[in-house]
């Protein structure tokens, strides 16, 4: 074996691109690991839980270039590491042969002027986002702000800013949002129609929207506000904008505003708004005795004349652990909440790193001898990585460790399907659930596996397909994101038992 740790000082290259390499690196021939990621800390708690050694002195503005070979020499993945670089690098041909890249703008607003833009899609780390979205508004652009990490100081004066120059800053943190059929970030395929959404929450707004879809519904456009947008400090400021644009739209006829558990302050003042905007707003904020999304969505369906469908799912047959705790490892947070209050309903309070109370957060290690919700796409979680969505490889890791822990009666996972999702991600599942399965099984005891799919039977990967390759690893899957948590809680020790 041969282990090389380069780190290259200075080089920035975004997380997405970096997993894309690390995977062509990794899958050269003779190469048995590999890892090219920015030097945040959780990238190099990775590297090193690999078994390679940090040079002191790496900072997270570095590259850090590890790689192990079967035998003496890593020269080949290092080939094709400088080959990935490279093509990633190289400009483009001019118009006029000349193979010169036309000058690109140094800055965003520049950028904005020279295409005429209406709307700025911002995604560098947070560090850097408010200097790039001020630009944008300043611009008198609409801003949709991917980036997470942004200071919720300069949230608020973005969102002020924003509504001086009466446009809508979408964000920070903000996953998903489709306007007029046109998916940003994560989104689904669904079929339009007279619902508008606001959403506090990308994947409960995913959620949503495929619900919607199932129910032959349509969805006019989904407005995200960022998930903090409805917290104490934020007080629903991108929410009220948002809500008034939907209330101007012909295309929209009634309105769901969706959420992470709000303020209650916040969501009364917005209730209060609301009944004077002169459409129907329904209300899918989870919370402590409120409806879960999928209740939600039926109250709202019933309440606009449609028929309520039958959800579909795809049951496997399986029995009660004997013993053991609930173990929820989530792409989604607002899912992650949603299975936290279903589940603590019977449970008690959840362990997690998006506690429902402060003093149910776990320790730094993820791990306790509980019931635990874990929230993969946490902001904690993603500095310098692509998101679970996209790059699955912590969360799979996970998988195995639960299948080694007799302590794990049931997993509870979510799986997101759309446009910026991993193209396969059933298949990667699929495979790790097989092979959690049988790990558990050769430890004597079976390993009951539950999936809340979010998707819709347009979705590039496709919702029926993904659904099969997991029921055929022996996972129950639910398009309702409550009924598989219930589902996993039925599957837990009986306290008579």
């Amino acid at each position: 074996m041969a282990d090389h740790v380069e780190v290259r000082r200075g080089v920035y290259y975004d997380s997405v691109t970096l997993m894309q390499i690390s995977r062509t690196v990794a899958a050269a021939p003779g190469v048995v690991a590999a890892q090219v990621a920015m030097a945040t800390e959780l990238n190099l708690e990775v590297i090193q839980g690999m078994g390679f050694t940090i040079p002191d002195g790496t900072l997270p503005n570095d590259l850090v270039i590890a790689i192990r070979a079967q035998n003496d020499s890593v020269d080949g993945g290092l080939a094709a590491m400088e080959d990935a670089l490279t093509a990633r690098s190289t400009p483009g041909s001019a118009a006029d042969g000349t193979n010169q890249a036309p000058p690109r703008p140094r800055t965003l607003g520049r950028a904005i002027r020279t295409a005429h833009a209406t709307l700025a899609v911002i995604s560098v780390p947070g560090g850097n986002a408010a200097v790039e979205a001020f630009d944008a508004i300043d611009q008198g652009v609409s801003v949709m702000l991917f980036s997470d990490n942004v200071p919720v100081d300069q949230e608020i004066a973005l969102k002020d800013a924003a509504r001086a120059r009466d446009v809508l800053l979408m964000g920070p943190d903000c996953g998903t949002a489709v306007i007029g059929g046109v998916s940003l970030g994560f989104a689904n395929v669904v079929r339009r129609g007279p619902i508008g959404i606001v959403a506090a929450s990308g994947t409960g707004a995913q959620q949503v929207m495929c619900l919607l879809d199932a129910a032959d519904v349509g969805m006019s456009h989904c407005l995200g506000v960022g998930g903090r947008d409805l917290s104490s400090a934020v007080a629903g400021r991108s929410t009220r904008q948002a809500l008034a644009a939907l209330a101007t739209d012909p295309a929209t006829d009634s309105i769901l505003v969706v959420s992470k558990p709000p303020a209650p302050e916040v969501l009364a003042a917005l209730e209060s708004t609301a009944n004077s905007l002169g459409k129907q707003v329904h209300w899918a904020t989870l919370g402590a005795g409120r409806p879960d999304l999928t209740a939600a969505v039926e109250a709202m369906l019933i309440a606009e004349g449609h028929d309520v469908p039958s959800w579909p799912e795809w049951p496997v047959d399986q029995l009660p652990a004997p013993s053991g705790y609930l173990r929820g490892l989530f792409c989604g947070g607002t899912l992650a909440d949603e299975a936290m209050l279903v589940a603590g309903d019977q449970l008690g309070g959840i362990r997690s790193n998006i506690p429902l109370q402060p003093e149910l957060a776990l320790p730094h290690d993820l791990k306790a001898d509980d019931h635990l919700v874990i929230d993969f796409g946490d902001d904690g979680m993603t500095q310098g990585r692509p998101h679970p969505m996209i790059d699955p490889s912590l969360r799979i890791e996970r998988i195995h460790q639960e299948a080694a822990d007799d302590a794990c009666a049931v997993l509870l996972l979510d799986l997101v399907l759309g446009h910026g999702a991993h193209a396969d991600p059933a298949g990667e599942l699929a495979e790790a659930i097989t092979e959690a399965k049988t790990a558990a099984r050769q430890r004597g005891r079976e390993l009951p596996v539950v999936i809340s799919l979010t998707g819709t039977a347009g979705d590039p990967q496709g919702l029926e397909h993904c659904a099969t390759t997991l029921h055929a690893a022996g996972a129950a899957v639910f398009l309702s994101n409550a009924r598989a948590t219930r589902h996993a809680l039925s599957l837990l020790p009986r306290k008579d038992a």
